[in-house]
């Protein structure tokens, strides 16, 4: 069993971190921290493996954290999970030993690859006391990655139906569409579809945000970024 803390100061965002966690097996949530001066205090009180933070928080920030547990020699990793995606913070968070950068807002898929890759390190570094260079590739070079060379599609997508898919967001134009809104144009399941709209967004010729509706319930919405069109295009041949 690995264990989590979540640190994020938004109650809405820690809650569905808290909800996507439960859909994963393997996983234990010890504590969700609002703030880094929390964070001590279930350290201290409870074993903690893996460390899902946000950066940006009232007070010290989550920077200030990861420097003050490297410091201090404290081996638990960390999954940045941040809506901050330029450059100096991937970097930033790459070299405070980050195991995974996860930008905001993201879909389930991403956070489930991204705990699912962190279980299969553990579990083949604990069954073995030495790997070979094959095993290690496995571990330091996402799967999916290196089976998806030049204008291949990963796995589980077709390019039919991403020309289809594709179709329809640019019918939508400038307005900002949800997973099932899309689904429901082409024709596919909710779960089929949230698959290219990771793709989509993967590549950057979308990009998502959180629209929160009259209750408070935050919905995952899409829009084209008509700039980047032309990454698209190669998946199409």
């Amino acid at each position: 069993m690995i264990h989590i803390l979540i640190v994020e100061d938004d109650p809405m965002v820690a809650e569905i971190n808290r909800r996507y966690l439960q859909q994963i097996e393997g996983f234990e949530l010890v504590g969700i921290a609002s703030s880094v001066e929390e964070v001590e205090p279930i350290l201290t009180s409870n074993k903690v493996d893996l460390i899902l933070l946000d950066i940006h928080m009232p007070g010290d920030n989550g920077w200030s954290l990861l420097c003050k547990m490297r410091g201090m020699g404290m081996e638990m990793d960390v999954i940045v999970i941040t809506a901050s995606c330029d450059k100096e913070s991937i970097k930033k968070g790459l070299r405070f030993g980050a195991v995974d950068y996860i930008i905001k807002p993201f879909e389930f898929d991403r956070f489930k690859s991204a705990l699912v890759h962190y279980q299969q390190e553990q579990i083949l570094l604990d069954k073995q006391e030495k790997v070979n260079q094959s095993e290690l590739d496995q571990l330091l070079l996402h799967k999916e990655q290196k089976e998806s060379n030049g204008n291949e599609l990963p796995k589980g997508l077709t390019r039919n139906t991403l020309q289809r898919v594709w179709r329809e967001i640019v019918a939508f134009g400038k307005q900002s569409f949800t997973t099932e809104e899309l689904a429901c144009r082409v024709g596919v399941s909710r779960v089929s579809m949230r698959k290219y709209v990771t793709f989509l967004a993967d590549i950057q010729v979308l990009e998502t945000d959180f629209a929160y509706g009259s209750i408070g319930r935050p919905v995952l919405t899409h829009r084209l970024l008509p700039y980047n069109e032309e990454r698209i295009h190669q998946y199409f041949h």
